[in-house]
């Protein structure tokens, strides 16, 4: 199946994706401060660029596109109908990066804090924010 889109018309709603400062990101980065957490964004030293960093807790936090990262299970995960194959190994690829990123902190003496996507949708929103400090402290 083809794209149903133009080449030119699917680049342009592609690089309107952000990776950075997602709405996700953005709502746990304001709980975090809110409740007195302070942090650094996108550390470019340590593997896999961690979302965000707490160097007090030696944590840092992904928070993850279910799309994006590949959610198992998952209702937001959805593989599209077109390039099926092709988003297959886009996904998996990025899934590998993720879990090497995670051991490689590991084996820094870093904890990594996965928050997903669907964890932060409004049903879901206060519980993963309050497990969310529990799980730094």
């Amino acid at each position: 199946m083809t794209d149903v889109h133009e080449p030119e018309v699917r680049s342009y709603n592609m690089s309107r994706i952000k990776g950075k400062n997602t709405k996700p990101e953005m709502l746990v980065r304001k709980f975090l401060f809110q409740n007195g957490f302070r942090y650094r964004l996108h550390v470019k030293d340590l593997p896999g660029k961690p979302d965000i960093v707490l160097p007090r807790y030696k944590t840092v936090i992904f928070v993850n596109g279910c799309f994006w990262h590949g959610h198992k299970g998952c209702r937001y995960f959805v593989l599209p109908k077109t390039r099926t194959e092709w988003w297959l190994q886009k996904i998996k690829a990025t899934a590998a990066r993720d879990k090497e990123a995670e051991i490689a902190l590991q084996v820094l003496g870093w904890k990594v804090i996965l928050v997903w996507e669907c964890e932060l949708k409004p049903f879901n929103k206060n519980n993963t924010l309050i497990d969310l400090i529990s799980e730094i402290c």
